[in-house]
């Protein structure tokens, strides 16, 4: 229980009605030596508030809001439009011998003990459940909504693992999910635990997996629809097959081609993991693979990681780096290289990540000195006065304003096979992103090819030619806002709902189609109930009608 102080502050907070962290911090040094304390933090102010509903009698939930978000901790979090959940599979055995991965006793390889996420799982006995469970807590401590909940499972291949742990694994994601702010409940099957989490106060919108592109086939992608994932990160490392074989991936980059068009055929989101800096590559050769991975059809993922090779004392490729085979770029040049890639990154695209978060101290060398990379370019950006068009660049985050102009745009672009259309709702000089859906078109009439999945039919594994259009992706930015709260952001504004509209309307009138279907996170179904769709297998399914006006 909160301590009368804190209250006190609290109420103090309120009527003070600070309108920048400035003028927080100045109120928070005041107050503190005004009652002859230490300074009170931020964590204990929302809890305060949070237990005392009474101070905000009367006010506007403006007002109450502004108070909450100057409180919030590391509020860039949740300016995506949802809070991301990390959650670390136990230690496993891994298919592949790659030179440069790290392979650390009691982790899953490629992680490392000091990695924040690595350590909170070791600490919890990689349990998936308390996992959840304590890292909500600790968002909702820090004042942040988890209505929304993007799940990331990391740790090796996750289609390496045995199937009943993955089962189990997720299953019991969502009940520590479906369970916060309530006594721990009876585990249950996985499909009843989806079940509740359509409609529990803490939902999952989505589901990421890593795994390799050699492990990526109709059976595969079946499973991953039963498990709830709508978004697939592949180990694509290099579009070289000569740097893939030095570095003893144990796949060609068609495995990648081919893992890419099933899943976009089958409307997950793909994003790619590619790494600078490996042996047998150049600066040169890096910055002509960003070329093909963003202009050649056969790739153009929809999210993108770089993470620049380092040498880990773990790693084979430690000893061609002691024997001098191997000598990683300088770090004006791998930095010189991030940053052309970002010139040249299309605005379909978002960069979640340039660099590993490994603790300096574990490097030998590689990305020893800049484990800031990406607020090195920031910071080069604003000086040298160009932007980068990426998603992540461009996303709204807490810059919403209702009275500024936004505008419909489109961009088309081929890939895997099929033509994708990159609907946005952006400002007129295209440097905010509002909100954005991405819907797939295979060319022509019935190009799916007979062994390729269909989002319509999944009950089998090889299956007769279909037409589809698939809306693989929809997601509106900026601070998130509650189910069934009053919008003060781009969220819960019917921006989604008119992109939704437009999709349907291309998929009739310029593909013919006669059904749309939407992959779908468990936690967002009655979303897409709301717009008319309907569960079909394990996506949302609509019928579409002669007449469909335009957005």
């Amino acid at each position: 229980m909160q301590t009368p102080i804190s209250k006190i502050i609290a109420q103090k907070l309120i009527q003070a009605d600070p309108r920048t962290k400035t003028d927080l911090e100045a109120f928070k040094r005041k107050t503190a030596k005004e009652l002859k304390i230490s300074c009170p933090d931020n964590i204990r102010l929302l809890s305060a508030l949070s237990e005392a509903p009474a101070i905000f009698r009367g006010l506007d939930p403006l007002k109450i809001k502004q108070v909450k978000e100057l409180l919030r901790v590391r509020p860039v979090r949740s300016l995506s439009g949802i809070v991301n959940v990390s959650v670390l599979t136990k230690p496993y055995p891994c298919p592949g011998n790659c030179l440069y991965c790290p392979n650390e006793p009691g982790f899953p390889k490629s992680y490392l003990s000091g990695e924040p996420a690595a350590e909170r799982a070791k600490l919890l006995k990689f349990n998936p459940y308390i996992q959840v469970k304590k890292r909500l807590e600790n968002l909702a401590a820090e004042g942040h909504n988890i209505d929304k909940v993007e799940l990331r499972v990391i740790g090796g291949t996750w289609s390496f693992y045995p199937k009943a742990y993955q089962t189990r694994f997720i299953a019991r994601c969502f009940q520590a999910c479906n369970d916060f702010g309530k006594p721990k409940n009876k585990a249950l099957p996985i499909a009843s635990e989806q079940k509740k989490n359509e409609t529990a106060k803490c939902r999952i919108v989505g589901i990421s997996v890593e795994t390799r592109p050699d492990y990526i086939n109709g059976k595969e992608i079946f499973r991953l629809r039963q498990l709830g994932v709508t978004r697939v990160e592949l180990g694509i490392q290099s579009v070289y097959d000569d740097v893939l074989e030095l570095n003893n991936r144990g796949h060609k980059v068609a495995a990648a081609i081919a893992a890419t068009k099933i899943l976009k055929n089958a409307g997950f989101k793909v994003s790619y993991q590619i790494m600078l800096n490996l042996y047998g590559s150049s600066p040169k050769r890096d910055l002509a693979m960003a070329n093909v991975l963003f202009s050649n059809p056969d790739f153009c993922p929809d999210l993108l990681k770089i993470y620049p090779c380092a040498v880990l004392p773990e790693a084979p490729l430690h000893e061609l780096y002691e024997n001098g085979k191997y000598r990683p770029y300088s770090d004006e040049k791998l930095v010189g290289v991030v940053k052309e890639i970002k010139k040249i990154t299309p605005p379909w695209i978002r960069i979640e990540r340039i660099i590993r978060d490994i603790p300096s101290p574990r490097i030998i060398a590689g990305t020893k000195g800049i484990s800031n990379l990406r607020q090195i370019i920031a910071n080069d950006m604003e000086r040298e006065g160009w932007h980068c068009q990426c998603i992540r660049c461009r996303e709204v985050k807490d810059g919403y304003d209702p009275k500024e102009k936004i505008i419909l745009t489109r961009r088309d672009y081929p890939a895997s096979g099929g033509t994708e259309i990159f609907l946005s709702f952006e400002n007129k000089e295209k440097t905010k992103l509002y909100s954005l859906l991405r819907l797939r078109l295979p060319n022509g009439k019935s190009k799916m090819r007979a062994n390729d999945y269909s989002p319509l039919r999944n009950t089998e594994y090889k299956l007769p030619r279909q037409d589809v259009a698939i809306i693989r992706e929809i997601h509106t930015y900026g601070v998130q806002t509650a189910i069934g709260q009053k919008a003060v952001a781009a969220q819960h504004t019917g921006l989604g709902k008119k992109l939704i509209k437009e999709a349907e309307r291309i998929a009739k009138t310029e593909f013919g189609a006669k059904k749309i279907a939407a992959i779908a996170g468990v936690g967002a179904r009655q979303y897409w109930r709301k717009n008319g769709y309907k569960l079909q297998n394990t996506y949302m399914v609509k019928k579409l009608h002669e007449r469909i006006r335009a957005c």
